[in-house]
């Protein structure tokens, strides 16, 4: 039993040894591939705008942030590196209303949010009192539409502006009305705001250095309506010419009560006032206004803006979009020089910037204005503003003439389609 036992086993013994034996060795794994280099994490880079987005004139706020929206989409779509990561601009838009206390909260809003720029805002007397919160940040601002002079006399470094100025603007309007008007007796109104009171201050101080009669100052505000008890007191002194400083929402009524109150001087207004809007509030009184921009017209912009602008929103633009859409251009230019989005790095190559825009060349002088700004004269001709002279370097030219020039890749002459200079003013009635 012993004997048997022991043979069994050793059978048993033998045939698991042999079945070791015979057992394949698994062929070792690959190795794994080594893992593909993570792509950059996108940078997000954040861009204020602010602008009036309600209230009367939201429409030229919203004309201005379109402008700086454009800029960016396009920006994104051409995907920009900067410091080797691949940027994210995102447009952070806020409403200020035209009030320069919700101007200012909103621009502390702007300076929390860590936007690294901020294009606006629109009304000298919002941009003012904001600009000193950007620049106390270290956060450069470039305006498209503020002119008042005292905006960049401020002695701020990170503040600039894309638009000329109201003493360039306010001389530029009230030479046309001398030269073509020769009017003896002027009145001038204003809104009483830093941009209307501002360049009726220019326009006033040009007719009376030309000998014409300038009579006291009448005034309402932003919001005033009912313009007949000042209308009527400029009535009785008879005057040829009436400039008014301020925006289309209070210029409009204040021409459509004058031509009810049969005043037959000519009208003339400045940018804030320079719209198509005129005529949906004035009606037929807006026929033959006169106005001014402190810029080129926006029919003059560069034609592949022009198309852009058309195709993204459904509209043409209507004023300054051109100038924030090129505001907007300019600190990204310069953060790509400066490879940098830090405001303190890349401001100094926005200060030295050089740079072919929608609206022309631009570059600024050490106060932050741009330099050899253009201004433009236009009229209203059936229910349109439209531009008759381009004033460059002192000298006004026709719109042919300044395309002639090779400026800013300029839309055709033709299709600018210029006004015929207004006539002199009509009698008095």
């Amino acid at each position: 039993m012993n004997t048997a036992v022991k043979v069994l086993s050793l059978s048993v013994v033998a045939a698991v040894a042999m079945m070791g034996c015979g057992k394949k060795e698994e062929a070792p794994k690959p190795a794994a591939a080594p893992a593909a280099p993570a792509a950059p994490a996108v940078t997000v880079v954040k861009l204020g705008h602010v602008g009036p987005l309600t209230g009367g004139i939201a429409h030229l706020g919203k004309d201005n942030e379109n402008g700086a929206r454009l800029a960016v989409e396009e920006a994104n779509a051409a995907g920009i590196k900067i410091g080797g990561a691949p940027i994210k601009f995102e447009l952070v838009a806020e409403d200020d209303q035209a009030d320069p206390k919700v101007g200012n909260t909103v621009a502390q809003k702007l300076v929390d949010a860590k936007v690294v720029g901020v294009v606006g805002h629109l009304n000298s007397g919002t941009t003012i009192p904001a600009s000193a919160i950007y620049n106390q940040a270290g956060i450069p601002m470039i305006s498209g539409s503020a002119t008042n002079p005292a905006l960049t006399e401020q002695g701020f470094k990170a503040v600039f502006r894309v638009v000329g100025r109201d003493d360039q603007q306010g001389p530029a309007v009230a030479n046309y009305l001398i030269s073509a008007a020769k009017p003896k007796v002027a009145a001038v109104i204003d809104d009483a705001t830093a941009y209307g009171e501002g360049l009726a201050n220019e326009v006033e101080k040009t007719l009376k250095a030309a000998g014409v009669k300038v009579l006291p100052r009448e005034k309402g505000t932003d919001k005033t309506a009912d313009w007949k008890a000042v209308l009527t007191k400029v009535k009785g002194k008879k005057p040829d010419v009436i400039f008014y400083g301020g925006m289309d929402a209070t210029g409009g009524p204040l021409l459509k009560q004058a031509r009810e109150l049969k005043i037959g001087a000519v009208f003339a207004f400045g940018d804030g006032a320079c719209t198509d809007k005129m005529a949906e509030l004035a009606g037929a009184a807006a026929d033959g206004m006169v106005c001014s921009q402190a810029g080129i017209p926006v029919q003059a912009a560069g034609k592949k803006f022009l198309d852009a602008y058309k195709a993204k929103f459904n509209i043409d633009p209507i004023l300054y979009s051109p100038f924030t859409y090129d505001a907007a251009m300019l600190m990204i230019e310069a953060m790509k020089k400066a490879d940098s989005t830090d405001p303190a790095k890349y401001l100094p190559a926005l200060a030295s910037i050089d740079f072919n825009g929608a609206s022309g060349n631009i570059q600024f002088d050490d106060k932050g204005d741009r330099k050899d700004a253009e201004m433009t004269i236009f009229a209203m001709k059936d229910g349109k503003v439209a531009p008759f002279a381009i004033i460059k370097g002192g000298k006004s030219l026709t719109l042919d003439e300044y395309a002639a020039l090779g400026a800013p890749a300029a839309a055709p002459a033709a299709e600018a389609k210029p006004a015929d200079a207004p006539a002199a003013a009509p009698a008095q009635k």
